[in-house]
């Protein structure tokens, strides 16, 4: 288990573009030479992040996302290292319109969601956001813990400007023990050494960036870490 940093982010709603890459250690290792006084890394450092998908119990939202739609959404719960009863946690709406991202997410406490969850109360609060994650619930019965997805991530930041830069060590998932209190271990989602990077901008690249991302043979691709744990599912499933 990596070390892991509590992060209290007061950010409730964003809006930007967000492009992955698979890098190998080498390509990682290339990119983070070039980036020197360019990216910073932020004040957390590597931080261990779980996420706990909902879905129903078909899997139609994340079959739906698969398909690539236009639009599509996704809801899941968000710790910053191993949660607590009483810890933060936050629970965040993802939604892709022609290919802009935007999020919108509310912190709270494991009990206060299990409670919205099992019909206990109505809602986790006052708010815009609380009334949208209300009406998607409402949209899609039978919501449950589906996937959880972990990663060691480290995010830099451009002092100047809105570009944000994340790489994703050690992705990897389990679709069972679907606690973000339990552990942080998971199988992995990519070959060993591998991970992900995702540039995320409020418009376009910097040709900066372009220039080193061609250099070191960095190429975009199209990945969805619970897009890929469900794969691994079906998978199992067939074998069986």
């Amino acid at each position: 288990m990596s070390n892991t940093t509590v992060v209290f982010n007061p950010i409730a709603v964003m809006k930007r573009y967000e492009i992955k890459y698979i890098i190998s250690k080498e390509q990682e290792e290339f990119l983070k030479e070039k980036l020197q006084g360019k990216l910073f890394v932020d004040q957390f450092g590597k931080t261990s992040i779980a996420s706990l998908y909902y879905d129903t119990p078909d899997y139609k939202l994340i079959r739906t996302s698969n398909e690539k739609p236009l639009f599509k959404e996704k809801l899941r719960l968000r710790s910053y290292g191993l949660a607590h009863d009483s810890s933060p946690v936050f629970l965040e709406l993802k939604r892709k319109a022609f290919g802009v991202v935007y999020k919108r997410r509310i912190e709270s406490t494991i009990p206060e969601v299990e409670s919205f969850f099992d019909g206990i109360t109505d809602s986790l609060g006052d708010g815009q956001i609380n009334k949208e994650i209300s009406w998607f619930c409402s949209q899609n019965e039978d919501l449950m813990p589906a996937c959880l997805i972990i990663y060691d991530r480290t995010a830099y930041y451009e002092p100047t400007g809105e570009l944000r830069l994340t790489i994703d060590n050690n992705p990897r998932f389990r679709m069972d023990n679907l606690d973000l209190r339990v552990s942080m271990d998971g199988e992995p989602l990519l070959p060993e050494g591998y991970s992900i990077l995702e540039v995320k901008v409020q418009g376009g690249m910097p040709l900066w960036l372009s220039r080193i991302l061609d250099e070191g043979k960095i190429y975009k691709t199209s990945f969805s870490k619970y897009g890929e744990a469900y794969k691994r599912l079906l998978v199992n499933q067939y074998r069986r």
